[in-house]
């Protein structure tokens, strides 16, 4: 049974900033591999401590995993995608 992929309502706004086709080629991993391979991801350390984050290039989901699958928190290149806040523009 494939996993559920559930996302948080600011992953909307994380993708506008994306170029078009870029958001397209995340969704569609994304989308692929979490719900196939549900545990798949490193896990993350300090203040991102029980998250888990998948690589799609240079940009990094970070996600939570769930009883019935995962969690979507973040999408977003990687030099932006830990820091608080907006990322920078």
């Amino acid at each position: 049974m494939a996993a559920r992929i559930e996302y948080k309502a600011s992953v909307a706004k994380d993708l506008r900033k994306l170029d078009r086709a870029e958001a397209i080629r995340a969704v569609n991993r994304l989308e692929r591999v979490l719900a196939a391979e549900g545990l798949r991801g490193e896990a993350l350390s300090g203040e991102f401590a029980g998250l888990f984050k998948l690589r799609i290039g240079d940009l990094r989901v970070i996600y939570a995993r769930t009883d019935e699958g995962c969690l979507v928190l973040r999408i977003g290149h990687r030099r932006d995608v830990y820091r608080r806040g907006r990322p920078a523009e």
